[in-house]
Formats: structure tokens, C-alpha cells, sequence
């Protein structure tokens, strides 16, 4: 079992860093890999009793369908190779403050609850990846600063609960994200 877990993880980490390398680029397939990637971290994250982190990378698969309809729509707005990014308003951003403060609050009261492995860690990260996942689907730039921060948290978590090649998989994500963030708003055209 042990070998299958570990190559779950290994092929997580592929698909991941392939995912981040088209997210980068703005292309759509990254969110077929986002389907992989998500339902084998799914996998992973359930076998360590990480109950958090194993329903969002469920909620990336379901987001994966929407962020490919929202992305096509927008992408035939802008320019071949140009970036389309949306406005980020001072609205998006109050709401998506209090959802992660009330969220992680109780994310975390449930996490304890159900004994999870690292309920702070596990919980806040999620929060955090909820509201990047969804701020990557309306393609706004700071987006990228969300996933830098939820990344370091979930690369935390990762070698606290001894999923030592997943750690190497948030370890690129953040890498990637600091690129992404200098890419976008280099290359990022408004559509709205």
C-alpha cells in the first residue's frame, strides 16, 4: 500500500508542476490536469486523515469545470498570448476577508472535531486555496499572492504530516506562483 501511495503522490507531483507550468502560460488544458492533480492529492491527503485538504482538492476538480468555461469565454476576448485578467474590486475583496476569517474559525472547530492531523494548518490553508481557486477562475493578478501564502502554509503541513513529496509539489507551487504574479502583470491585458 505504501508503494501506491507514494506513487500516487509522485504522479501528483508531474501533473502538478505541469498544471502550474500552463496556469502560468494561461492555457486551458491546465485544467484537465487540474481533474488529475486534484483527485490523486485527494488521495493522498485522505490516507493521512487531512480531511481538509483532501475536500479541496475535491472542490478543485468541480472548480476545474467551471474555470475552463470562465477561461475559454474570456480568452476569445484578448489577443493571442496575451493574458486576460479581470478587475479585482475592493467588493471581492471584503468578502472574500471575511470568508476567510469566519471560514478558517470554523474549518478549524471542524477539523478538531473530527481529529484531524493538523486542524490550524490543514484549515487555514484550505480557506486560503478556496478563495485563490476562486479568484484563478475570474483570472484575477493577486490571486497569485493568495496561493504564495496558502502554498507555504500547505508546504508546512506537508512535512509536518510526512507527505514528503507532496511538500515537493507546494514547494514548486510556490515558486511558480511568485513567476506567475511577474508573468501575468507583465503579459495581463483587462477584459472587463
Amino acid at each position: 500500500m505504501q508503494n501506491l501511495i507514494q506513487a500516487i503522490e509522485i504522479f501528483a507531483l508531474i501533473t502538478g508542476v505541469a498544471y502550474v507550468v500552463l496556469e502560468i502560460l494561461q492555457k486551458n488544458a491546465m485544467w484537465i490536469l487540474g481533474i488529475l492533480t486534484g483527485a490523486a492529492c485527494a488521495f493522498s491527503f485522505s490516507v493521512q486523515h487531512v480531511w481538509a485538504s483532501m475536500g479541496l482538492n475535491c472542490y478543485y476538480v468541480v472548480i476545474s469545470f467551471i474555470g475552463l468555461a470562465k477561461w475559454r469565454a474570456d480568452g476569445a476576448k484578448v489577443a493571442e498570448g496575451a493574458i486576460h485578467l479581470n478587475p479585482l474590486t475592493k467588493k471581492t475583496v471584503l468578502w472574500s476577508a471575511v470568508l476567510f476569517v469566519l471560514g478558517s474559525l470554523a474549518m478549524i472547530w471542524l477539523l478538531r472535531a473530527i481529529g484531524d492531523a493538523e486542524p490550524r494548518l490543514d484549515g487555514t490553508a484550505t480557506v486560503l486555496s478556496i478563495i485563490g481557486t476562486w479568484w484563478l477562475a475570474q483570472s484575477y493578478l493577486q490571486q497569485w499572492l493568495i496561493w504564495i501564502v496558502a502554498d507555504i502554509l500547505t508546504t508546512t503541513l506537508c512535512l509536518v504530516t510526512g507527505q514528503y513529496w507532496m511538500a515537493l509539489l507546494y514547494l514548486a507551487y510556490i515558486g511558480s506562483a511568485v513567476y506567475g504574479y511577474i508573468h501575468w502583470k507583465k503579459k495581463g491585458i483587462m477584459v472587463a
